[in-house]
């Protein structure tokens, strides 16, 4: 018999060949890893996550398979402008906001499986000295130019008004919810002053412009370090969309950028006569990845320096598309002008993703936290990491729906990766109680399965170094997939009963599989990895059975024959339409709340006398027929008895109700009005109605029955 090699494998040999063709790279001693220190004013949402530390995480989790000295880094910034903010809407003080969110963020990323060495805050005594530490030199050595500018100011609030306690329209994209440092709309950042009919977010006011003081980083001095380093160094190998944004920046020209701002909430300016100012959030902010590695190494008997400063580490800031400008010219700049330290050799930022066609926004609570998420999910973070993963938004914005998510879990996840290895699982207890059988001769097929084993390490790697997280998750899903195909193909149900010693080499080769993919899908799926580990009993680590990225490459065999596997156990669970049905109902109930939070109460008509209110006849009535008016969709005629007599009205209420569940219902009726027709029918008098929040009519009705005719007055 001839056995062909199947496409997919050839196909991952081209892979394989292209990509260390393309890729060469020199291998750094250690690796620092930061992610985004998220704000402390809310909880984390899931395009915190698909944007940074889903991504981060994989990078981290796949280096560490893979023997290297990793110190993956992130914390809690807590003395941006939109803490007190926060405070300043719930009542409390910016500390017992920063103290609720830090604990929600940080128990949110352990329960989810985010693998930080070290996830600190910057509150910290660490952090405020290391951020004043680091203006200090700076400061000592002339990086900094003094200014007297304008500023906002808001007489009524008698303060300065941080970025974000300013709103108005964006100079670029003529956003008319603009921030005072930058347009959530386009992304540009600019000051406070360049905003167009700028109002005070604190009292309505519009601002005045005053006078105050304060320290400049020039970027402009940095141009040409910037540009040399980004424009030429890094055209190859960065994203287009992180090049193409710092290209655009640096072409525009450089200005310097306020590192100090009058606020009463941050670490205070460390200079005599810098009373009443505190260090800008986006210089201190940055300077938490160094002081969390501090906190890090002290604990761990390491030198922090080794991460910040040695050029044989590799720095790779993991961030959204809104923190490009900062990571990549401003705290660069910093580094350079501060003297030793690295610079990042790569910021693989991501785009934004949307959330059912519409913008995520903390404000307006559109969102899918993950702390409810857990909740609500138990026992299901991988089936969310692994959707967020083969969505992300890594060259252009994405969209999160529910409906997506319940596909990639019932359609991937159970159907392709769950299903192959519970019928390995199950047949191997069958037919051999959980022993590894002794395969016999391997044919051709077999060993086109086990070479193809061996290359997934190095083509979901090369994807994992390129930042291409999504192209590397369906990498390993193409791992499940020829383990599903092998079984199909080679039926061993069917061969048992008629070769058992096939069976066993059969079986043998899915055990490869199983526990390549039990080793391979740690970074995006590291639940599923511990359960699948401890499934084929190779969840010690030092265990003689216990398994490396590179041992999937190098092994010839990863479960030997004779190893003991345990019982199977489902890896994922299906999904059912009313889970998704509750969550996208749940979303529709914020959508309503917020249309009926911005809703535009209509203006008060013109002032009429009190004869003219006098003249109005309004009577309860009840209503004791309905029916829809012919030809159209809005229209209902009813019958009345409003006391004084029984009247027809008709009434564009149709699409809210059903004509039979309005008999019996009790209405208001203006009954003096003169009768006109509608649709050929006379209607004589008007049933009043009003809006409920979720957009649908509701009668005026008397809170109690009463008698037909009454007046209301």
């Amino acid at each position: 018999m001839v056995f062909k090699t199947p496409f997919f494998v050839l196909l991952h040999f081209k892979i394989s060949l292209k990509t260390n063709k393309d890729n060469s790279m020199n291998t750094p001693k250690r690796y620092t890893i930061t992610a985004a220190l998220p704000y402390t004013n809310g909880p984390i949402h899931i395009g915190h996550l698909a944007g940074v530390y889903v991504p981060a995480d994989i990078y981290a989790r796949y280096l560490r398979l893979k023997g290297k000295d990793v110190a993956y880094i992130s914390g809690s910034d807590e003395h941006g402008v939109a803490i007190p903010m926060r405070a300043k809407k719930e009542g409390v003080s910016p500390q017992v906001v920063i103290d609720k969110y830090h604990g929600i963020i940080k128990q949110s990323f352990i329960d989810f499986g985010i693998s930080f060495d070290n996830y600190s805050r910057t509150s910290s005594k660490i952090h405020h000295e290391t951020a004043s530490e680091f203006f200090t030199k700076m400061y000592n050595d002339g990086e900094f130019i003094e200014e007297v500018s304008a500023q906002l100011y808001d007489a009524e609030a008698n303060q300065f008004l941080a970025d974000r306690f300013v709103v108005g329209t964006c100079p670029k994209c003529s956003f008319e919810e603009s921030y005072g440092d930058q347009c959530e709309n386009c992304g540009t950042s600019h000051n406070a002053t360049d905003l167009i009919n700028p109002k005070s977010a604190i009292t309505g006011n519009v601002p005045t412009v005053k006078e105050t003081k304060h320290w400049f980083l020039p970027l402009d001095k940095h141009e040409d370090f910037l540009s040399e380093w980004i424009l030429e160094g890094h055209k190859k190998d960065w994203k287009p969309n992180v090049y193409g944004q710092v290209k655009s920046w640096i072409d525009d020209g450089l200005r310097p950028r306020a590192v100090t701002r009058d606020l009463d909430w941050g670490i205070p300016v460390p200079l005599k006569d810098a009373e009443g100012k505190v260090l800008y959030v986006w210089f201190d902010a940055p300077i938490g990845y160094i002081s969390s590695t501090k906190e890090w190494a002290a604990r761990e008997g390491k030198n922090w320096e080794d991460y910040w400063k040695k050029d044989d580490t590799k720095l790779v800031h993991f961030i959204g598309k809104d923190n490009i400008v900062f990571h990549c010219i401003i705290f660069p700049s910093m580094l350079k002008a501060h003297g030793n330290y690295i610079l990042p050799d790569n910021v693989p930022a991501n785009e934004f993703l949307n959330l059912e066609g519409n913008k995520l926004s903390t404000s307006k609570n559109w969102a899918v936290w993950l702390h409810e998420y857990l909740e609500e999910f138990p026992n299901q973070q991988d089936v969310l990491r692994y959707t967020l993963t083969a969505n992300a938004p890594e060259n252009k914005d994405n969209d999160f729906t529910w409906k997506d998510f319940q596909a990639k879990n019932n359609n991937e996840l159970v159907a392709i990766f769950g299903n192959f290895i519970n019928r390995v699982v199950v047949l191997t207890n069958k037919y051999y109680q959980g022993i590894v059988p002794n395969p016999n001769d391997f044919t051709e097929v077999d060993e086109d399965v086990l070479t193809a084993i061996k290359e997934f390490p190095n083509v979901i790697g090369k994807s994992i170094e390129r930042y291409r997280f999504r192209e590397a998750s369906q990498e390993l899903m193409s791992l499940a997939r020829l383990g599903n195909k092998y079984l199909a193909d080679e039926e061993p149900w069917k061969v048992i009963k008629v070769d058992e010693e096939r069976v066993k080499t059969i079986m043998f080769v899915a055990l490869q599989i199983s526990a390549a993919l039990a080793v391979l899908s740690e970074p995006f799926l590291p639940f599923t990895s511990d359960k699948l580990k401890g499934i084929l009993n190779i969840i010690q680590s030092d265990s003689e059975t216990s398994l490396s990225w590179e041992n999937v490459t190098e092994k010839n065999i990863l479960l030997p024959a004779n190893h003991q596997i345990n019982k199977a156990e489902l890896l994922f669970s299906k999904i059912e339409d009313k889970t998704i049905e509750a969550q996208v109902e749940k979303l529709q109930a914020t959508k309503i709340a917020n249309e009926q939070e911005n809703k535009v109460v209509a203006p008060q008509k013109e002032t009429i006398e009190f004869d003219d209110f006098t003249k109005l006849d309004i009577r309860i009535g009840t209503i004791l027929e309905a029916e829809k008016v012919a030809k159209t969709k809005k229209l209902l005629k009813i019958k009345v008895d409003v006391g004084i007599d029984i009247r027809t009205i008709v009434s564009g209420i149709a699409e809210s109700f059903s004509p039979k569940d309005l008999i019996g219902q009790q209405v208001s009726v203006l009954v003096n009005l003169a009768p006109r027709k509608i649709r050929g029918v006379e209607s004589n008098g008007m049933i009043l109605m009003t809006d409920t929040p979720d957009g649908k009519l509701a009668f005026m009705e008397p809170e109690k029955a009463v008698k037909n005719g009454q007046e209301v007055s």
